[in-house]
């Protein structure tokens, strides 16, 4: 019954978006990499946070609540914020300039090296860390919730293999064949399944904890478990509170503003009050995401009393022990959606980036609009690949959110620091620019690499000579013997504009910066951006002060 309630799902939302994306013009670079331009504030804004709620997301970060409570909730809450930044700053900016890829603007700004340079970065980020740790947390998740290697006679390991290979097949064929418009529609679908099994997980499990009523098992998974309810996390926790000013808006306006996988919905915008709008419902949804991420995870930590070899495993576990049989199936096909959803989000950005910035710039200058998609979903095809042999090799990652997060700053905040240093100032030089992304991502490589790896060590061999044998002491130790990566991020980011200004001062373009409007889209702003956003920003205050 399980298996016949996914596959139905699944089946359904695969037609559903072939019948709806039948007649996309995907032969040209606008109707295969951006949906034709033509998407709406509702897939849009369903499109974000299905391609953000993954299983990295959703397994991870309720692994990290799991472990730590809720102060890991920053992760969700100052995501809105930033979404409302980019509504109201980027996004009339890159629709302006009529973009495709975030790097194309660099090319305008500062020289066509610079957004080879970056479109190189996102893509190495894409294929060694982002799309195997999809694969692999995507079919963790499902390998879990449906015991796979029992109904199989398999191994663990071998059931990992054969579900990264399904997701990974599956998720090709929606992305490199289907274009960003079959994926936004299909993640706008399984959004709404997300956001109703997501929000019955929780129910179900509070359910279980108060005896049938929502409101018992919410006061007693609180007086039982008042350690977890601290929404400000302190030295130890993997979100001290002190990092939400220094790197964590930094790497959110990063994530949100100007990641390939996650911008290329709004540039797809039919215009600029869709787009807007798009962002601001998502932002606003954005808000309940504790409920899906972080509760769950507290009410696993009761549930099975902190026993769990995996903080990983405490979702798809929660998932078995609190669904009523005949769901489990609808979430599972739910949950796959949203694991195809960030892998071929990230496979589709790839592949556009590729086409656009590697292809069409250096291979073959002469490439009319066909040839790129067609080089392009070649390219795809190798890097799924390349992706579903890399997978299961990660299983020793570590937690995979935070492990997630810290590899991915290697590229962020170099390529963060010259898109904001890019738009704000008019005679920063191409030299900057390059100096920046070098600099930035070579120095976060040496501190988090091999400067915190030594302290922390050197810190810990300290610690235990002294007699501390306490794991959470030890902890604790380790938290402190080196500055958190959230601030290293904060440091470099201030430390690369600095650069780059100095440089701007010393050397300066001769002509200053202007951008001109292409007049690809309407960037008539929709006249209640700041006002909603203003709501949004004041409503994700007033929650973060109440949980704390």
């Amino acid at each position: 019954m399980q298996f016949l309630t996914f596959i139905g799902f699944t089946a359904l939302v695969a037609i559903i978006s072939y019948y709806k994306t039948r007649n996309t013009q995907d032969a040209s670079t606008d109707g295969y990499f951006l949906g034709g331009r033509s998407l709406t504030a509702g897939v849009i804004a369903g499109s974000l946070l299905l391609t953000n709620l993954s299983t990295e997301q959703i397994v991870g970060l309720n692994g990290s609540a799991y472990q730590s409570g809720l102060s890991v909730m920053v992760w969700e809450t100052l995501a809105a914020i930033a979404m409302v930044v980019t509504a109201i700053f980027l996004l009339p900016r890159y629709l302006k300039g009529g973009l495709t890829t975030v790097p194309g603007f660099l090319a305008k700004r500062f020289d066509v090296t610079t957004k080879t340079l970056t479109s190189v970065l996102f893509l190495t980020g894409y294929v060694v860390v982002l799309l195997p740790v999809i694969l692999y947390s995507g079919s963790l998740a499902i390998s879990g919730m449906f015991d796979i290697p029992a109904l199989l006679g398999v191994t663990h390991t071998q059931s990992i293999w054969i579900c990264v290979w399904a997701i990974g097949i599956i998720g090709s064929v929606y992305a490199v064949f289907g274009g960003l418009k079959a994926v936004a529609v299909s993640d706008s679908i399984n959004a709404i399944g997300l956001l109703i099994g997501g929000i019955l997980i929780p129910v179900f499990g509070l359910m279980i904890i108060g005896d049938g009523s929502i409101m018992d098992g919410i006061s007693t998974l609180t007086s039982q478990n008042p350690e977890k309810f601290k929404s400000m996390g302190g030295a130890s926790d993997p979100v001290p509170f002190y990092t939400i000013f220094t790197g964590m808006m930094l790497v959110q306006l990063f994530y949100w503003g100007t990641n390939q996988q996650i911008i290329q919905r709004a540039l797809g915008a039919k215009d600029l009050k869709e787009g807007q709008k798009g962002l601001l419902l998502a932002s606003f949804i954005k808000i309940l995401g504790p409920i899906i991420v972080v509760l769950p995870g507290i009410i696993a930590y009761h549930l099975f009393q902190g026993s769990l070899e995996s903080a990983d495993s405490a979702y798809p576990m929660l998932v078995r022990k609190v669904l009523p049989s005949p769901w489990v199936g609808f979430f599972a096909a739910v949950l796959f959606g949203a694991i195809l959803s960030s892998f071929n989000s990230v496979l589709n950005s790839s592949v556009t980036l590729f086409g656009i910035d590697v292809y069409k710039q250096h291979i073959n200058k002469d490439a009319d609009e066909k040839t790129i998609v067609k080089y392009g979903k070649i390219f795809g095809v190798f890097l799924a690949v390349a992706a579903m042999f890399i997978a299961p090799l990660i299983a020793n990652a570590g937690t995979l959110f935070d492990y997630l997060q810290e590899i991915n700053g290697i590229y962020s905040i170099p390529i963060f620091s010259i898109i904001i240093v890019g738009y704000l100032t008019k005679r920063v030089p191409a030299i900057a620019a390059k100096i920046g992304l070098v600099s930035g991502c070579t120095l976060y490589i040496i501190s988090q690499f091999f400067m915190q790896p030594y302290f922390v060590n050197k810190a810990l061999e300290a610690a235990k000579i002294a007699g501390v044998t306490d794991k959470d002491s030890l902890a604790l130790v380790a938290a402190q013997a080196y500055p958190h990566f959230l601030d290293i991020m904060a440091i470099l980011f201030t430390l690369n504009v600095a650069i780059m200004l100095v440089i701007g001062k010393i050397k300066p373009r001769k002509e200053p910066y202007l951008q001109e409007y292409t007049k690809q889209v309407d960037i008539t702003p929709w006249k209640y951006t700041k006002h909603t956003g203003i709501a949004i920003c004041v409503i994700v205050i007033g929650v973060y002060i109440y949980f704390a």
